[in-house]
C-alpha cells in the first residue's frame, strides 16, 4: 500500500493554484503536490498578469513546480527561479495535449515527438538546479507511437529522478480508459496517472512496478481525496471547506477575479448533491463575495 508521501496531487491548469493547494494541505500535510503548469516565457519575463509567476513555496511543504516550454535556455532559467522561490522539485511538462501547448508552442506533449529536444531540455534543467527534477508525460503521441520507454530512458540518462506517466496517448486526450503498463523494468521510479480516484484504483499498480500514484480529476471538488486514499475521511461539513477555499481565492486574486473563477469549484463541490443543478445556476449569476457566501451557507445547511 502506498504511503501518504507517494500519493501525488496532479498539476491541473486553472485548478491547482495556491488557494486550492492550501486546502489540499489541510487534509494531506505530507503529500507531494504539483502546481498548475507555468510558462517558462511568462515566468522568466515576470509577466505581472500571471500571479503564479510570483508564488513563494517556502511554506507550502512538499510542492513541485511544473514548467512548460520549448526554449532550452528559458526552461533552465525558469527552473532556477522556481528553486529560489522554494519549490522542492521541478517538474517538466511533456504531456499536455492541448493544441496551444502541444502544437503551436512546440511544448508539452510535442516533446514526445522530438526526443532530441526533450533530452536537451531535461539536461539543461537538471544542470540548472540542485533540487530533483521530474517529468510528466504520456504513453506516446498516438497508437502508432507508444514510445514512452524511449523517453523515460532519455530522462534517466539526463539525471531526471522520476516520472509521472499518464496512461493515454496525446491523440486520446482524456477519452477512453487509461491503461497502466508494466513499468517494473523502468530505469527511474514511475508514478501512475490517469483514472485514479479512490483507493481501489491502486490495487494493481504496485504489482506493475509503480512507485506511487498521481490523482488528477479525482480531486475536483474533493481536495481531501488524497487523504481518503491513504485512510483518512471526508470532512463532516463540506460547506466550511468551500467557504474557506473561497476566502483563500479572494485573498489571492481579489474579489473581482476570484468570484467568476470560483464558480467551477462550487459546481464540483456540490456535484451529486440534491438540488445541485439549481445551486450551480444560482452561483453562475452571483458576482459578489457576500452573496456567494450566503448561497454556499444555504446550500450546505449552515443558515
Amino acid at each position: 500500500m502506498f504511503g501518504d508521501n507517494q500519493i501525488f496531487a496532479a498539476p491541473l491548469a486553472g485548478i491547482t493554484d495556491r488557494p486550492f493547494r492550501r486546502i489540499i494541505r489541510e487534509f494531506s500535510p505530507n503529500a507531494p503536490v504539483v502546481t498548475e503548469m507555468i510558462s517558462c516565457h511568462s515566468l522568466v519575463g515576470a509577466h505581472r498578469n500571471c500571479l503564479r509567476n510570483f508564488d513563494n513555496y517556502a511554506t507550502e511543504g512538499n510542492v513541485g513546480a511544473q514548467i512548460f516550454g520549448a526554449d532550452v535556455a528559458l526552461m533552465a532559467d525558469a527552473a532556477r527561479i522556481l528553486q529560489d522561490a522554494g519549490a522542492k522539485w521541478i517538474d517538466i511538462n511533456m504531456g499536455c495535449p492541448v493544441p496551444k501547448v502541444a502544437t503551436r508552442a512546440g511544448a508539452g506533449a510535442h516533446l514526445m515527438r522530438d526526443h532530441a529536444l526533450a533530452g536537451k531540455i531535461m539536461r539543461a534543467v537538471v544542470g540548472a538546479v540542485d533540487i530533483p527534477v521530474s517529468i510528466k508525460t504520456r504513453l506516446g503521441w498516438d497508437d502508432d507511437n507508444r514510445d514512452w520507454r524511449n523517453l523515460i530512458q532519455i530522462a534517466a540518462d539526463s539525471g531526471v529522478r522520476f516520472a509521472a506517466l499518464h496512461g493515454r496517448t496525446r491523440a486520446q486526450l482524456y477519452l477512453g480508459n487509461a491503461v497502466h503498463p508494466d513499468v517494473s523494468d523502468a530505469p527511474i521510479p514511475i508514478i501512475a496517472n490517469g483514472d485514479i480516484k479512490v483507493a481501489s484504483d491502486l490495487t494493481e499498480l504496485e504489482a506493475l512496478g509503480y512507485a506511487g500514484a498521481m490523482i488528477g480529476r479525482g480531486i475536483l471538488g474533493r481536495p481531501w481525496a488524497l487523504a481518503e486514499i491513504t485512510g483518512g475521511g471526508a470532512p463532516k461539513n463540506v460547506g466550511e471547506i468551500v467557504l474557506r477555499h473561497l476566502e483563500y481565492a479572494i485573498e489571492y486574486y481579489g474579489e473581482k477575479t476570484a468570484i467568476p473563477m470560483f464558480r467551477k469549484h462550487a459546481a464540483w463541490y456540490s456535484a451529486g448533491m440534491p438540488n445541485s443543478s439549481e445551486f450551480r445556476i444560482k452561483v453562475n449569476r452571483i458576482d459578489n463575495a457576500d452573496a456567494l457566501k450566503v448561497a454556499i451557507r444555504e446550500f450546505w445547511g449552515m443558515i
